[in-house]
């Protein structure tokens, strides 16, 4: 049998998983020599959130980084993960943009792409596919890997037919959330390498604990690949660490030749830079939780799930979410938890919880998923969710991208226009990501301050509340509690305590991306008019009565925080 292959994801899934996409690109690039003399079968280093934490987080170029890698890798390929039709975003794009993306991409430095459909609809990685086939780059095919009442090993190995039908090179098993046992992994390898001709990739999360022993079922049937992270980004919501898997099988037919000496030497760069971003690294994250089972959280929507909570103030209601998703995951058709599904059904599961209310606020995505613009569910959905959610409009049964009309052209010459676009790379950007692109196009970014860990010191305290205020009977009190046990009340004035009158609020915490009316403008109830961007997913906010709008106190780019007053509708 050919000798086992390792794929390295330190610059891709491993800090996705464990640090929120954080890792700048000038942490990569000093390491990239030494992880070249490797022998890997691939390194992971682009693609899946990394593009979109470049322009919103970090003021980086993504092209950029991928240019620099390659420049640096000159005898292992570059591999990125592909969404299909989703590319790197959370909604299906037209076959030109697709096509244009995968062009540049290859042209950019992508050796490998690991295409996958968050549904396991292959309608919706045909495209991708074949553009990057007739690039001439090695095209893995993905099955999307989960477990539910409607999933099976022998529908996953269809799937991997045809994969290979559409002239893929390998298969990957992308198990996101650490969920396939050592028997699964043992038999879908088995079947997939007595039924394809094709190589086989296992990619797994260390979430629930299992993945090192399901990784050596993988080995005693005949897998071709393994993912891994070097050590200081391994294990939790990551990979199992490099090091340890070499000398694992070291002198057993699995043995992969690497050299641990030199795998060391990358170890100890990496526990440098694990250090710089510990104040993002969150015990949750690093911790094996078997609990996964239930929930199935996939590594990098865990690290990130934990992000946005933080973000909306409520990570205290962290176990609260993950209760819901199971729920959230079976109303809409148990979709396997990758991106965008994971999002999707993550948000939801926020949402449903913040709200007091199931599905009383909705995403647009959520909107479309049941509307069929994402694919086919592996289930059907709960109707009467659905009809709560988009009443009685007409599901599609079509390949989504179908119904898309081309809009590469319109994004590259609109920019150009506005002067923020000057590259079929910065025109596909700014088509991925409207509403973020050209802030960081017109070098408005700032990057995100890398924030230490905070400890305390001996004579730190942590901070009791002394004051607050306290409405009696709709007059506001300020209640000062003093050291001694007694409380001053003084009447405070109105200042803002008070509710303004018309007011529409936010729901949210998040960024104003649209404006759907003006000073003077009449409005119906139940209307949009604005849209803000919470956790990634665009959230409608409609208003509750019928009125003209006579004020408003946000502008696109504004960001607002749960209770925030929008605009005044009378």
């Amino acid at each position: 049998m050919a000798k086992l292959r390792f794929t390295e994801t330190a610059l891709r899934d491993a800090h996705q998983s464990l640090l929120a996409t954080r890792m700048r690109t000038r942490d990569m690039i000093p390491i990239a020599e030494e992880m070249d003399k490797v022998g890997y079968f691939s390194v992971e280093a682009w693609g899946g959130a990394t593009f979109d934490t470049c322009i919103r987080y970090l003021n980086e170029d993504p092209w950029e980084r991928l240019r620099q890698l390659k420049s640096e890798f000159n005898k292992t390929p570059i591999q990125m993960l592909l969404r299909g039709q989703n590319l790197v975003g959370y909604k299906h794009y037209p076959d030109d943009v697709v096509t244009k993306f995968v062009e540049k991409s290859y042209e950019n430095g992508v050796d490998i792409f690991r295409v996958f459909d968050a549904l396991n609809d292959i309608r919706n990685m045909e495209k991708a596919i074949k553009v990057a086939k007739d690039q001439g780059a090695h095209v893995q095919g993905t099955l999307s890997y989960t477990i539910s009442p409607v999933h099976t090993i022998d529908d996953f190995v269809d799937l991997a037919k045809e994969l290979e039908a559409l002239d893929c090179d390998s298969v990957a098993i992308k198990d996101m959330a650490g969920l396939i046992t050592p028997a699964a992994a043992y038999e879908l390898v088995s079947k997939l390498k007595e039924e394809t001709d094709l190589l086989v990739d296992l990619h797994c999360h260390c979430t629930s604990g299992m993945t090192p022993i399901s990784y050596y079922a993988a080995c005693q049937a005949g897998v071709d690949i393994l993912d891994t992270s070097i050590s200081p980004l391994a294990w939790g919501t990551s990979q199992p660490p490099t090091e340890s898997m070499v000398a694992a099988l070291q002198g057993t037919e699995f043995d992969t030749g690497l050299d641990l000496k030199l795998l060391t030497s990358i170890k100890e760069y990496f526990k440098d830079i694990k250090k710089k971003y510990l104040g993002i690294l969150d015990p949750i994250s690093t911790s094996i939780d078997a609990d996964v089972l239930l929930y199935q959280i996939p590594g990098g929507m865990l690290s990130n799930l934990i992000s946005q909570l933080k973000e909306q103030n409520a990570l205290d209601r962290y176990n609260d979410v993950l209760d819901e998703m199971p729920r959230v995951r079976k109303d809409m058709g148990y979709p396997p938890l990758v991106t965008p599904t994971s999002q999707i059904v993550g948000i939801q599961s926020v949402m449903n919880v913040l709200g007091g209310e199931r599905y009383k606020t909705v995403s647009n995505e959520v909107k479309d998923y049941m509307k069929g613009m994402y694919g086919k569910p592996p289930a059907p959905v709960d109707e009467e969710i659905s009809k709560k959610i988009i009443g009685d409009e007409e599901v599609i049964t079509c390949r989504p991208a179908d119904l898309l009309e081309p809009e590469f052209d319109k994004f590259k010459s609109e920019g150009m226009e506005k002067g923020f676009v000057k590259t079929d790379e910065d025109a596909l950007t700014y088509a991925l990501y409207p509403s973020i692109a050209p802030k960081f196009l017109k070098g408005e970014a700032v990057e995100e301050e890398i924030k230490p860990p905070h400890s305390l010191s001996e004579d730190e305290t942590i901070g009791i509340p002394t004051q607050y205020n306290v409405e009696v009977d709709g007059d506001m009190f300020e209640v000062k509690i003093m050291p001694t046990g007694f409380m001053e009340i003084e009447e405070a004035g109105d200042g803002n305590f008070h509710p303004v009158e018309g007011g529409v609020t936010s729901s949210m915490q998040g960024m104003v991306i649209k404006l759907n009316v003006n000073v003077g403008d009449k409005v119906t109830k139940g209307s949009t008019i604005c849209v803000i961007e919470a956790m990634k997913m665009e959230n409608d906010i409609q208003s509750e009565v019928d009125g003209v709008v006579e004020e408003i106190f946000v502008e696109p780019g504004d960001a607002v925080s749960a209770g925030d007053t929008l605009m005044v509708i009378k």
